[in-house]
């Protein structure tokens, strides 16, 4: 009864992981394990997503994005802008930090912030509205959410075409989430400040070698650096200054695209399969993955519908509108739902008002794909 208990916290705890873990399994029953495995893995991914969480977990543990945030929340003494500053900083910090890191980070903080309104309806929406701007906000960089990097290496997109592609969709939405919380904020009142503690700042020399990680980082994205240079630098960096960031990074993240590289090589490899659902997917590619995602997440979606076209900007812009609708459609956004209903019998008042306001922002972007040249 407990073994059974605790595999039920694991897999509602990480249920992607399972998943994708049991269905690579069963795949390499199709397809025996050989040499051709080791060309599954795409490892320049790994070393990126790996390298980008550790300087993140490094810069996190020191209170960098805390001690800004409070600097600047300090000049406000408005509800209404309070609310604005945290949507519109979610939808920044996710273009560098990916939109999970974004709401592990900013939620707690605004949680904390939002208690000066003293109005639960103001501080969900205010919520809600910060999920939908990370996870939108995050489309406009290859390192804004995991499916975009992968997606970036795996259809060798230029950075430059990447942005153009995904700008239209992101100065939409930017505007689109200003006019939303003015909506949802109609009435207005001052507070004193919605800072409630002093946080300290974080120690000047850790910043800067933070930041020039952070830069080698970006310099790989961009194909400047080698990526396995990228990984021996930060790594050593780390252990040196900080070894504790490691624990910080979500290997579980890492190990779900392990399985899924392999799960999508073996599907390759089973021409009936391939063919079938290749068939399927070509009709509409953009379409096929919003839907997709709403079901399995964005991340998986783009990892498996890869496997089946060649049409790597239609799956790009597909996945990451896709991330709106249901609750699981991204990942990142059951973050903020755990954060809000610690404790609290509010969930179904939560997923209503979520799922409105998902489905009326991809109404409004699935609208704008249709009408933009494809």
């Amino acid at each position: 009864m407990e073994t059974t208990k605790k595999l039920v916290e694991l897999f509602k705890k990480d249920s992607i992981l399972i998943i994708s873990g049991v269905l690579a399994a069963i795949s390499c029953f199709f397809v025996k394990p050989d040499s051709g495995y080791i060309g599954y893995i795409n490892f320049r991914v790994l070393a990126i997503l790996f390298s980008l969480m550790l300087v993140v977990s490094a810069y996190i543990r020191i209170g960098t994005f805390d001690f800004f945030t409070n600097k600047l929340l300090g000049k406000i003494h408005s509800e209404k802008y309070v609310s604005l500053f945290l949507v519109i900083l979610a939808f920044f910090m996710s273009m560098l930090l990916t939109n999970d890191v974004t709401l592990v980070t900013l939620v707690p903080f605004a949680l904390n912030v939002l208690k000066a309104f003293k109005d639960r309806r103001r501080t969900m929406y205010t919520l809600i509205l910060m999920t939908v701007s990370a996870n939108l906000g995050s489309m406009l960089t290859p390192i804004g959410n995991p499916q975009n990097l992968y997606l970036y290496t795996e259809y060798h997109i230029s950075l430059l075409d990447f942005v153009k592609l995904m700008l239209p969709y992101s100065t939409v939405s930017l505007i689109l989430l200003v006019v939303s919380v003015m909506i949802l904020n109609k009435t207005d009142k001052t507070i004193g400040t919605a800072v409630t503690e002093e946080v300290t700042a974080p120690k000047p020399g850790l910043l800067i070698v933070y930041t020039i990680l952070f830069t080698v980082c970006l310099l790989t994205v961009s194909n400047i650096i080698n990526f396995g240079v990228m990984l021996g630098v930060v790594a050593m960096a780390i252990l040196i200054f900080d070894r504790k960031a490691f624990i910080g990074i979500d290997y579980g993240l890492l190990f779900t695209f392990i399985f899924f590289f392999v799960l999508i090589g073996n599907l390759g490899r089973i021409d009936i399969v391939h063919d079938t659902l290749s068939r399927i997917i070509e009709k509409n590619v953009t379409l096929t993955a919003v839907l997709a995602s709403q079901f399995i997440s964005n991340v998986p979606a783009a990892m498996l519908l890869s496997a089946f076209t060649k049409k790597g900007p239609s799956l790009l812009i597909g996945t990451n509108l896709g991330g709106l609708g249901t609750l699981i459609a991204s990942m990142a956004s059951l973050i903020t739902y755990k954060f809000y209903n610690k404790g609290k019998k509010e969930g179904e008042h939560y997923l209503l008002a979520f799922t409105v306001i998902n489905i009326i922002f991809l109404v409004l972007l699935v609208a704008l794909y249709v009408v933009l040249p494809n």
